[in-house]
């Protein structure tokens, strides 16, 4: 099972050549273990507020619309994920970042991102 980062979601629909080859391979191994925290929607409509990512359409459409198309699944931020999250070490500073790799740690899954700051949490496993 593969936990894709927001940047992941992102380049698999707007620029597929800003993702790694061991993250195509993945993606393309594994098409129906392919997941996303839910937090990634806040991500993305932030980054959309801030002018940081330019999207065709309103972002939370553009979510919807791009988990439907590749048939990833959303998985909800518990309190449990938010709890952990919480007590992870100061390594990534990102709150959503903490979310991602909190649901990653819970569902013992691995992440699909180019962040190097993941690879530092003891027990997380980056493709990429």
């Amino acid at each position: 099972m593969l936990l894709m980062d927001t940047c992941a979601l992102i380049w698999l629909v707007e620029d597929l050549n800003s993702l790694g080859s061991s993250a195509k391979s993945s993606i393309a191994g594994s098409p129906d273990s392919l997941h996303i925290s839910a937090i990634s929607a806040l991500e993305i409509s932030l980054l959309a507020t801030k002018k940081r990512i330019i999207l065709p359409m309103e972002p939370f459409k553009w979510y919807s619309e791009a988990i439907k198309l590749h048939g990833i699944t959303e998985l909800p931020v518990t309190g449990e994920i938010a709890a952990l999250s919480g007590k992870l070490p100061m390594i990534h500073k990102d709150p959503c970042d903490r979310i991602i790799i909190a649901t990653a740690m819970l569902h013992k899954m691995k992440i699909l991102t180019a962040d190097d700051a993941f690879r530092k949490y003891e027990g997380v496993k980056v493709v990429w």
